[in-house]
């Protein structure tokens, strides 16, 4: 597959919860927390609050583009 999608979310510290960054391949439309934090560190009624301190952003790459740039630089 030439071309890799994911969506990360940055989520930062809240409560006694260390910060962390979740990946996930997912569709963009369920590119949020909802979808993409696994294991949820917090208790359902946190969820919400959690959710809306973790940014979420849709990436597409091209794995095919990266191998020849990186061949380029290496020669």
């Amino acid at each position: 597959n030439s071309e890799d999608v994911r969506c990360k979310c940055i989520c930062p510290p809240y409560k006694d919860h260390s910060g962390h960054i979740y990946n996930k391949n997912v569709s963009q439309k369920d590119c949020d927390c909802l979808h993409v934090v696994e294991p949820m560190p917090v208790p359902g009624p946190d969820v919400e609050a959690y959710c809306l301190r973790c940014e979420c952003k849709y990436e597409e790459r091209s794995s095919v583009t990266i191998k020849v740039n990186n061949a380029i630089l290496l020669a």
